[in-house]
């Protein structure tokens, strides 16, 4: 079902938030000499390498391009052997799927026990405010079950894994070498700083919120200040740019205010991301847009 997951969200999500200012994708490159970027139509996947070790934060869509787009950032599909996976839905586990191009079948994944659950079939994912139900993962990979707090090592890279439900039900984010906080569909940055994740997309808008709360408050006691990378609207290292408005939700049903003029009218039309723009220079920060 992947492919046609795939497929289907990509022509009806176009259509339905063209012009609203929702998906705000960074274009396939590097964030730093660590982190590089694949974009996939709205969504970005990432691969963090260090020390000669490459792991991979979500698998994306069941996408046709992906390893010609790795293909620029010079990494091999067959690197790639650990994969953390925020959350199941369609747009970050398509490359891992049944029917996908089997890029990764050999591949380890990370994932939340909770979140589990949905792959297993335990428990149906709901969108558009519970009303739609997606089709059901189904993955062959090998899978290492994560809970809220577990701190594990990939070689030298150390990973803590941290539950923050609301988006679903076992939404993981990844705090990588306390330097990158890799956020899968948690936050999304607005012109004027992060809210919630998309309401229509959440199974409780409310958890999500509070999820926010205690991710702001594990980063601050710490007194860390990580570069937050998200799945669809970019990164930044200003926490309070980040948490601006961590008590809100980001409103599908409407055009977003303030204006984003940086927004791309359609975020699946992926006309300007290149190989050429992919090798000339980092991928900037999202910022506070002045109006």
């Amino acid at each position: 079902m992947s492919k046609r997951a795939s497929n289907f969200q990509k022509v009806v999500m176009s259509i339905g938030y063209r012009g609203k200012e929702i998906f705000k994708p960074l274009n396939t490159g590097r964030i730093d000499d660590r982190v590089a970027c694949v974009r996939e139509w709205i969504a970005n996947i990432f691969f963090y390498t260090k020390n000669g070790t490459t792991i991979m934060i979500d698998a994306g869509y069941n996408y046709g391009r992906l390893k010609e787009k790795m293909g620029w950032l010079g990494i091999e599909p067959a690197a790639v052997r650990h994969i953390l996976i925020t959350h199941q839905d369609t747009d970050h586990v398509g490359a891992v799927e049944r029917d996908s191009d089997g890029l990764f079948r050999h591949a380890l994944l990370y994932i939340g026990e909770t979140e589990n659950r949905y792959m297993t079939g335990e428990v149906r994912r709901k969108v558009i405010f519970g009303l739609y139900k997606l089709p059901m993962v189904r993955c062959d990979n090998e899978r290492k079950l994560l809970r809220d707090g577990d701190v594990f090592f990939i070689n030298d890279i150390r990973v803590e894994a941290i539950l923050v439900p609301g988006h679903t039900w076992g939404h993981m984010v990844y705090l990588i070498d306390n330097e990158y906080l890799f956020t899968g569909d948690t936050i999304w940055f607005g012109a004027d700083g992060g809210y919630s994740f998309i309401n229509s997309l959440a199974e409780d808008n409310e958890l999500s919120k509070m999820s926010l709360a205690k991710l702001e408050k594990l980063l601050r006691e710490r007194g860390l200040s990580p570069k937050v990378i998200t799945g669809h609207t970019g990164w930044s290292d200003d926490l309070d740019f980040v948490f601006a408005h961590k008590d809100q939700v980001c409103n599908s049903m409407k055009k977003q205010k303030p204006h984003d003029p940086n927004a791309p009218y359609d975020g699946y039309d992926e006309s300007d991301d290149t190989k050429e723009r992919a090798a000339s220079g980092r991928l900037k920060k999202a910022e506070p847009v002045k109006i």
